[in-house]
């Protein structure tokens, strides 16, 4: 979903308005991100990327990939994600996730808020993440250096 929420007769943000939230097969674009949040009210601007990289805790070797798989309706399920996140917010939220496999380095989830406060761009972008983590049914599957592979559970 790439299109402002709809119902606005103004150039004004919505309140609790998403902006972006898409699943992509192909690299994430942060600027992208900060240009579909950019309003002239907001006095903050809070982002997240979330990135693969080289250690786990539970790896035996360096990791060197992670594939990710979704479920059909998890788009659907992003928009929801962020839309709970902002609501009763004046914040514009971005937020993107990777499918396919990333290499180290890789951007996996790329958040941008917009508020006019930064207490509340902060709070918006931590539940927007910390939600993907529990709810998004989006899969990885971890690839270590050895070729030994382990799924993790479900969200990014």
């Amino acid at each position: 979903m790439t299109t402002p929420d709809s119902g606005s007769p103004s150039d004004l943000p919505l309140r609790g308005s998403v902006r972006i939230a898409r699943l992509s097969e192909t690299s994430l674009d942060l600027d992208a991100h900060l240009d579909a949040v950019e309003d002239a009210s907001s006095g903050a601007v809070t982002t997240f990327v979330g990135r693969v990289r080289d250690t786990d805790p539970d790896a035996s070797d360096a990791v060197i990939a992670l594939e990710y798989s979704a479920h059909p309706d998890a788009e659907q399920a992003l928009h929801r994600i962020a839309a709970a996140a902002a609501e009763g917010t004046d914040a514009i939220v971005a937020v993107s996730h990777r499918v396919g496999r990333l290499g180290v380095g890789e951007a996996a989830v790329v958040i941008a808020v917009a508020s006019g406060h930064r207490a509340e761009a902060f709070e918006v972008c931590r539940r927007v993440i910390e939600t993907i983590k529990t709810d998004l049914p989006v899969w990885k599957r971890q690839v270590e250096a050895d070729g030994t592979t382990a799924w993790k559970g479900l969200g990014g």
